[in-house]
């Protein structure tokens, strides 16, 4: 499909986009080329040399066809010049908010506090979701803003603007919405936030790779336009509907997000974490399975006709499924493959997978290098290529075992050894059973797709017959559903490695491509592997056996505090249930972590925390302290020691006053009621205080029994009175919005301040600062 020195050409195009990431990558990969080219200068002298009549021995001769497919030193260069101008074209590509954009309109803070009531007028372009928060969530194009004066609801004159609004609005308000559709949302305007904790989401980046600079909290739509224009979200509404009326939920959605992809399906945030835990997230993206699928059906009904009818029959099939799934990276690239294996068809040409693959990807890179960046893209990519060059030799491997068995085997072994590295280098952990349970789904995953591709023809036609079809996949599904789940609820279902760095993810990959193409290597594909798990490895162990850090993290009103002890993890408090999740896990993860030693609850914020519950589920607990705890019988006390028990773990209540020492720190709760945990840090004194009154800390230290510590946690509303009180090293508050006449005040004393609200999260190690999760990430993306 692609000549050799096409694939030179596409390859310093994708790597030129990949150096963006390396300070002054584009003349990095020019220089590359440069060196191609001269070293393959003096390789096809050899050649030449080696072609002369008095060196035509047979060996000669053999060395003479290896070089004669061997690029000419230009491609080298010009592959270098290509990947120089790829890094230009990206940076010109990287969306930037025009002047007339909405997010230049919300109000300074980049708050949800600012409560400016606006009104957006826009396009809905999106099928209306549902957020884990349970509000209705869709993109809206915006056109027009009004700026609400007074509660009365009069409004400013109103302004032409652009851009596209990430909106959330309560679930009533998006029944019945749909795209094309023409509303006026009322609600408060805000700009995204980045990532405030290592592992956290990065909202800011989630939205511009969408080409959106703001987000809109929504409180009440009001429909402009009810004419319904058609669009393949009417389709795409009818398959699902039909599927879920005989399946129900979960099963319904399920099978519809099999055929056609989770983002085009409003599938459960249950069943989707339950996947992607359990290593089965790909079973939920359309992309090449299914398109392999579409097209092996038509060529098999078409067998009979012409080339020509079967290349336009299956032309047909691959955009109505492109139309159907909402044009996602991963199946564009699918069918775009498919595209080449119906030219391949037409023409009478056997197709390279190889080289149709290189094409499809540089072809969409073209379209949108931004992609480059998208999980989604280069996890269907690099899974593609395992399956294209890693699954031949895996195969010849397991010759010893019946076909069919050994590509069971070979197909999910060669997807995980390619995409494995991007998976540490983003999340960290790494499935146990993928593997395994890759093996065991496959007959049910290839059962539902082919029925759920079946019920969904059949509902286009007649959504009682779709949905007739669509019920004989209860038990295929149920079954595919409880296998997924037992897995999940294994001991030991995922294990955290830590973030990989990027020179390990490079060397990993390196190590890949070697045992892929060198022969020396592919002789001692072990010793690659040992090498490979040693860099993983090595590193997580003498980071755990010699780390000492605490990490402050940012978690709103509750001090949530994280100590690494040289392998001994201690948290102390944990928020409420989404805390848990999306920041105290994500943040263990990173680091490596599968256990925690000690946890600390003092109940600042009096009230029941579900957080506990939810990283018990996901992580082993061994002591788990509780400071105030309610009463014996309390249904949360309960369910923790039922999940304590799980791991042998132990709970202890405790009075105030009472001490805790966990390696090497010391916790107390000096007064309940106030509240204030006092923590001995080796030979430092910290205090958390909870939300008290400046009297009562100055009547603590006239008395003694408050010691003045070096760190100080605090609500901003204590902060002035505390830190004058007791006069820190540092102070650490929670929120960002503080009084800028206090904080001026504030900064004229010895004590360093810092707010996780606009800091992020604060970590410390004994040989060093304290140092901003946010700044620290600046700085490292400004010398990027």
């Amino acid at each position: 499909m692609i000549q050799t020195s096409g694939v030179i050409i596409c390859l310093g195009y994708i790597f030129g986009l990949l150096f963006t990431a390396v300070p002054w990558g584009g003349l990095w990969i020019l220089v590359l080329g440069i060196v191609g080219a001269i070293l393959f200068r003096r390789r096809t002298t050899s050649r030449q040399l080696a072609e002369k009549p008095e060196n035509a021995g047979s060996k000669n001769k053999a060395v003479s066809n290896i070089w004669q497919t061997t690029p000419h030193p230009r491609i080298w260069l010009a592959a270098g010049l290509v990947g120089l101008l790829a890094t230009l074209y990206l940076q010109w590509r990287v969306p930037q908010p025009g002047a007339e954009d909405i997010s230049q309109f919300v109000p300074p803070g980049n708050s949800t506090n600012q409560e400016q009531l606006v009104i957006v007028r826009g396009e809905v372009v999106s099928n209306p979701r549902l957020t884990r928060s349970q509000r209705g969530q869709f993109w809206l194009e915006a056109t027009q803003l009004d700026e609400v004066k007074n509660e009365k609801g009069s409004a400013s004159v109103p302004k032409g603007v652009t851009g596209k609004l990430y909106v959330t609005v309560p679930i009533l308000q998006v029944t019945g919405l749909y795209p094309s559709q023409q509303i006026a949302v009322t609600g408060i305007l805000y700009k995204p936030k980045g990532a405030s904790n290592p592992g956290g989401f990065d909202f800011q980046k989630f939205l511009k790779q969408e080409g959106t600079f703001a987000g809109l909290i929504g409180r009440q739509i009001n429909v402009l336009d009810q004419e319904r224009k058609w669009g393949w979200w009417q389709i795409r509404e009818r398959i699902v509907r039909s599927q879920v009326r005989w399946l129900g939920v979960p099963e319904g959605p399920l099978v519809s997000a099999m055929v056609l992809g989770s983002k085009a399906v409003d599938l459960p945030y249950d069943i989707r974490d339950l996947f992607v835990q359990a290593g089965l997230a790909h079973a939920l993206a359309a992309s090449g399975f299914q398109t392999s699928l579409i097209l092996s059906v038509i060529l098999q009904l078409t067998r009979r006709a012409k080339k020509a009818t079967q290349f336009t029959l299956g032309f047909l099939a691959l955009i109505i499924f492109l139309g159907l799934t909402g044009f996602q990276p991963a199946v564009l690239r699918a069918v775009i493959m498919g595209f080449a294996a119906l030219v391949g068809l037409l023409l009478k040409r056997k197709v390279k997978q190889f080289g149709s693959l290189l094409l499809a990807a540089t072809l969409l890179l073209v379209f949108n290098p931004l992609w480059i960046w998208d999980l989604g893209f280069q996890l269907s990519f690099l899974a593609t290529l395992g399956l294209v060059v890693t699954v031949p030799p895996l195969v010849n491997r397991l010759a010893w075992l019946p076909p069919a068995i050994a590509a069971l085997i070979a197909v999910p072994l060669a997807a995980t050894i390619w995409t494995l590295p991007v998976q540490l280098f983003v999340f960290g952990v790494v499935p146990s059973y993928s593997l395994l349970l890759n093996v065991l789904s496959t007959p049910l995953i290839s059962i539902i797709s082919i029925g759920g591709i079946i019920s969904a023809l059949a509902a286009l036609i007649w959504t009682e017959a779709g949905s007739f079809l669509a019920g004989v996949l209860h038990y295929p599904t149920d079954w595919l559903i409880k296998l997924v789940d037992f897995f999940s609820k294994l001991p030991g279902n995922s294990v955290a490695v830590g973030s990989i760095s990027n020179w390990q993810l490079l060397v990993i990959y390196l190590l890949i491509i070697l045992v892929w193409l060198v022969p020396w290597w592919q002789r001692r594909w072990w010793f690659a592997n040992v090498i490979a798990i040693g860099l993983v490895f090595i590193p997580l162990w003498h980071s755990t056996n010699t780390l000492f850090k605490i990490t402050v993290l940012e978690s709103g009103t509750e001090p949530i505090v994280i100590v690494q002890d040289r392998g001994t993890i201690t948290v102390i408090n944990s928020g409420d249930e989404g805390t848990g999740r999306f920041t105290i896990i994500p943040f263990l993860q990173q680091q490596g972590v599968n256990q925690i030693n000690w946890a600390i609850a003092t109940d600042f914020q009096g009230n029941e925390s579900n957080a506990w519950l939810e990283l018990l589920q996901r992580l082993p607990i061994k002591n788990f302290y509780e400071y105030s705890p309610k009463p014996e019988n309390s249904i949360a006390i309960q369910a923790i020691q039922q999940e304590l028990q799980k791991y042998q773990g132990s709970y202890q209540a405790l009075a105030v006053g009472q001490g805790v020492k966990t390696g090497s720190i010391v916790a107390k709760l000096i007064n309940d009621q106030l509240p204030i945990l006092q923590l001995q840090i080796l030979d430092q004194n910290w205090l958390l205080v909870g939300n008290i009154k400046s009297k009562e800390v100055q009547q603590l230290v006239k008395s003694g029994s408050l010691p003045r510590p070096q760190v100080l946690w605090c609500p901003p509303e204590s902060l002035k009175d505390l830190v004058i009180a007791l006069q820190p090293q540092v102070a650490i508050a929670s929120s960002a919005n503080f009084d800028s006449k206090a904080l001026s005040e504030l900064n004229k004393s010895q004590t360093k301040l810092f707010f996780t609200g606009r800091d992020g999260a604060i970590q410390w190690t004994p040989n060093g600062q304290f140092e901003a999760f946010i700044e620290a990430t600046e700085n490292k993306s400004s010398m990027l």
